[in-house]
């Protein structure tokens, strides 16, 4: 309709500047003012609301919005199509026809006041549907290395050499988890890039579901090898395996740091949710090593069990993200968001259903800009780099080889399950418990000096467990703590420790930017977690040399 006035809540007056507020949310709305009380405006003119009809129009709309019979409708408009004057800012007859295409999300957003509501997360569905999640991004790495035995088995060329004899391809089965570890670093960063130079391009579900996608194809495969015998083509199978992590690792990532920056536009108990379920698989991975060490008899039937287990699993992931939209309270924080200027000068928090205000061609790039992002959570990136810096230093290089004082006792417990159980389900656990209670406890706060204090205080773990019973021992022949719980302690601290203080800054990161940088927030703080991760892998080989 030509000469459609746009009433700004901070700029109808200057002594009635909170007028016009939505009942439910409390935040400033775009009223919309007929052409016939208001004289035509051109494009390079602009026209002043009169003041008596200003007074009359202010008490009238007060009284109908208290009432209930008038419901604003939010507008979805670009800043260049305002025109300011001394009382007033409107939007000129020019710019109509970009309300017109606007109408259908208009209409989406145009309900009842009770409707403006958040709903609740009915039986805590849309929690339990990013914790399943969680686990899916990581439990089919955990079970992929946790599969030791099988491995050395396939990589043996599945027989045992004569007495004396060098078994071929020796050069893969010395050091073949060097090759995983490799294998699975390098297309992760190459990914997290990837990934955030298509935020914009790509839309979530798609990444989302075709990453999935390709890992459980990965695993069907990498499953229907687990029975066929591979001996006479060992090195071709070793390279197969190679192709699986690279692209098991390159699509994992992806997948996690597209449901990690999908849940930025919700409230903080998702996005814990999602890290918590990561926490999870690792737990489930070290008890599925112990129920194997404990009951195996042939070390393909179990990898097989384990693999089938990771299928099943995922295709559950699959199921549970195709009903995520389905939940209204998935539904309310997923609605599309375009790039916004609040034109009210007022920033809307993220959980808002109207946080966006502007019109989705304000924004022309494609890729989400990153220096504002690095600035606004560079101390958070910091904290998490350094969590998992210190923690790769130690677990599992050197925490896999702290043995138990009785060792010489001969007991299952000292030979067989001391390390699988104070180095992978002590850790695993902790780190569990540790994110957890962050569901409940969220302090210190993003902007605190206690927190990256907290984070360097975790540098004391490195002397502690290099004082432990590590073995072998070459240059630090001193051990200091000479019992069994002190490895224990200090793991559990250690997992607890990097469970509470990574989680902290993961979750604040989304939250401290605008909402439309939520996601591309959510995969830098992926990076941030993949740069501790490799910088503290590289540098645990310099620490296990200085012992």
């Amino acid at each position: 309709m030509p000469g459609i006035l746009q009433l700004r809540s901070a700029g109808v007056t200057r002594t009635h500047s909170t007028d016009f507020k939505d009942s439910q949310s409390g935040y400033p709305q775009l009223l919309q003012i007929p052409a016939y009380l208001m004289p035509e405006a051109g494009p390079k003119e602009s026209t002043p609301l009169p003041p008596l009809l200003e007074k009359s129009w202010m008490r009238n709309f007060r009284l109908a919005l208290q009432t209930g019979k008038l419901r604003p409708k939010v507008a979805i408009v670009s800043e260049d199509d305002f025109h300011h004057s001394s009382n007033s800012t409107y939007r000129t007859a020019s710019s109509s026809l970009r309300a017109d295409q606007e109408a259908l999300l208009e209409k989406q957003l145009d309900c009842p006041a009770p409707s403006l509501q958040r709903p609740e997360d009915r039986y805590s569905s849309t929690y339990i549907i990013f914790f399943s999640l969680g686990v899916g991004s990581l439990l089919p790495w955990g079970f992929f290395i946790t599969a030791k035995e099988y491995w050395v088995f396939k990589f043996h060329n599945c027989t045992s050499p004569a007495a004396g004899e060098v078994p071929e391809n020796s050069d893969i089965l010395n050091y073949f988890e060097s090759y995983f570890a490799v294998a699975s670093t390098v297309p992760t960063m190459l990914c997290l890039v990837a990934n955030f130079l298509l935020v914009n391009r790509v839309p979530a579900r798609v990444r989302i579901l075709a990453s999935m996608t390709i890992i459980l194809a990965t695993f069907v495969v990498m499953t229907a090898l687990v029975k066929v015998d591979t001996s006479s083509w060992t090195r071709g199978f070793f390279a197969l395996t190679i192709v699986c992590i690279v692209v098991l690792s390159g699509t994992a990532t992806i997948f996690n740091s597209s449901v990690f920056g999908m849940t930025g536009s919700f409230p903080m108990r998702n996005s814990q949710a999602l890290i918590s379920g990561g926490a999870m698989a690792g737990t489930v991975s070290a008890v599925a090593l112990l129920v194997d060490l404990a009951v195996s008899s042939d070390v393909t039937d179990t990898t097989l069990a384990f693999f089938l287990t990771v299928t099943i699993f995922l295709v559950l992931c699959i199921g549970l993200y195709l009903l995520l939209p389905r939940l209204e309270y998935a539904r309310y924080y997923m609605r599309l968001v375009y790039p916004a200027r609040v034109i009210s000068g007022e920033e809307l928090p993220q959980d808002s259903p109207t946080t966006s205000l502007v019109a989705p061609g304000s924004s022309n790039s494609h890729t989400p800009p990153l220096r504002p992002i690095l600035r606004q959570t560079a101390g958070l990136g910091f904290c998490i780099s350094y969590v998992f810096f210190i923690t790769c230093l130690i677990y599992p290089a050197i925490s896999t080889n702290i043995e138990s004082l009785n060792k010489s006792s001969g007991s299952p417990w000292t030979n067989k399950f001391f390390i699988p159980f104070t180095t992978f389900l002590l850790y695993n656990f902790s780190d569990l418990c540790g994110r957890q209670i962050t569901a409940w406890i969220q302090m210190p706060g993003p902007k605190s000096k206690v927190l990256p204090g907290l984070v360097l205080l975790r540098t004391c773990f490195i002397p502690l467990f290099m004082l432990c019973n590590y073995q072998p021992r070459i240059h630090l022949k001193m051990v200091v703590f000479q019992s069994d719980i002190y490895p224990i302690l200090f793991t559990s601290l250690l997992g607890l420790s990097n469970g509470y203080l990574s989680t902290l800054p993961l979750i604040y990161g989304p939250k401290i930017v605008p909402r439309e940088l939520a996601e591309a927030t959510g995969v830098v703080m992926s990076f941030y977690v993949s740069l501790g991760l490799v910088l503290g892998s590289a540098c645990s080989a310099l620490v296990v040399h200085l012992i």
